[in-house]
């Protein structure tokens, strides 16, 4: 089992199966907060939209294409994050992450994204790691931002958001960037 532990309270695990309902319970508790930057909400109605959510992301994990972990805080699942996709022709992994509302403001994110970098950079030899977020998702944006990435640039109308589009902002960190900023 993959489990990267981060400090004495995170560690990330590969995603499982039997996370489904208390990953569903989480998202759903966070269900308002979540909707304002996430796609998926509406389309994750009960446990088994999620048990769909993680098969899939054992078939990207078994693929060699993607990782999806389970965040733990104090033992307990507090979010989600990983490689959407790795990019193995071009060495490029692309991370994302959601967090519960309860579990905001406790620098839980920027410790994830902080270890999906060192791994990213030191165990799977990659040459870049992207992050992409809403340009008005501050919070979520904050993220690369603390961490030295480069701004790369703007995508217009990247996502559709329920009822409108969103920009993305594209977030670079080169893996010579990552080891001289550390």
């Amino acid at each position: 089992m993959f489990v990267f532990k981060i400090d004495e309270d995170v560690s990330l695990r590969l995603i499982e199966l039997n996370d489904a309902k208390k990953i569903f319970k989480l998202t759903d508790k966070s269900r308002t907060y979540l909707r304002e930057w996430l796609p998926w909400l509406d389309s994750t109605a009960k446990v088994d939209d999620t048990k769909g959510f993680i098969q899939g992301c054992l078939k990207g994990y078994a693929e060699n294409k993607s990782i999806t972990t389970v965040i733990l805080f104090d033992g307990e699942i507090v979010g989600v994050a990983g490689f959407n996709s790795i990019d193995w022709s071009n060495k490029t992994a692309y991370i994302g992450y959601w967090l519960g509302e309860e579990f905001q403001g406790k620098g839980i994110m920027t410790k994830v994204a902080k270890a999906l970098n060192d791994y990213a950079f030191s165990y799977l030899n990659l040459s870049k790691v992207e992050i992409r977020a809403a340009s008005g998702n501050k919070k979520s944006r904050s993220i690369p931002e603390r961490l030295g990435f480069v701004k790369e640039g703007c995508i217009r109308r990247a996502e559709w958001l329920y009822d409108h589009h969103v920009d993305h902002i594209v977030y670079g960190m080169l893996a010579e960037e990552w080891s001289s900023h550390k």
